[in-house]
């Protein structure tokens, strides 16, 4: 299985609910690289400390733009990015930025929990089909 690199954000307000959902799949997680905005990064390793998690800068401080730069540089296979569609964000442009990077290179994102799931459920797919399917394709 090719270990893949996984974008976790979530906003303050799905940040326990993004932590519960890893917990769905945490055998998975287990198998990949992780990197996850700052706080998020740190709920989530309070949660489960064995995972291979690298915690960039908080979002608002740049940690956007630093998974941003992965998208671009082609170091990111994979953007969850929890948003909290209720709550004004002062960074909402930053947010924005990031979603319209992946959808540009192409990268699967997925902003709650239902679509996060069917990404998880076709790459487990994948991986007992021993090929990479949708993460294959890159951006023309």
């Amino acid at each position: 299985m090719k270990r893949l690199s996984i974008g976790l954000v979530a906003h303050d307000a799905k940040k326990k609910l993004l932590v519960d959902w890893i917990g769905d799949y945490l055998p998975y997680f287990r198998q990949h690289d992780l990197y996850a905005t700052g706080t998020t990064g740190k709920h989530i390793l309070d949660a489960y400390p064995d995972l291979s998690l690298t915690r960039l800068k908080s979002g608002p401080l740049g940690g956007d733009q630093q998974l941003g730069s992965m998208i671009c540089t082609e170091k990111l296979d994979l953007l969850i990015f929890f948003t909290d569609a209720l709550t004004p964000m002062p960074h909402d442009v930053d947010v924005k930025a990031l979603i319209r990077l992946s959808t540009l290179y192409n990268i699967p994102n997925a902003c709650n929990t239902a679509t996060a799931s069917l990404l998880m459920q076709a790459i487990i797919l994948n991986h007992d089909n021993n090929n990479q399917g949708f993460l294959s394709q890159k951006a023309p």
